[in-house]
């Protein structure tokens, strides 16, 4: 974390910033590029949206470990 108490700002900090942007946006596009290409492979309607579900599922369970761990590290 940056302290901007002095009122200063480090000269790098908005390329900094971009660059972060940049990746995480691209880890973004990575991902869903990925889901898509799955989903792509599917042979029905019907087994895309079980794969979109399946997805939907893994993903909320990743996300409920996560702040479960943070939780943790943070109380």
């Amino acid at each position: 974390m940056t302290d901007y108490s002095t009122g200063e700002c480090q000269a790098d900090e908005p390329e900094r910033l971009y660059l972060k942007r940049a990746a995480e946006r691209g880890r973004h596009e990575i991902v869903l590029g990925s889901i898509r290409a799955h989903l792509e492979e599917q042979p029905s309607p019907v087994a895309v949206l079980t794969a979109v579900r399946r997805w939907i599922n893994e993903v909320i369970a990743v996300g409920d470990e996560v702040a479960k761990t943070k939780r943790r590290s943070t109380g």
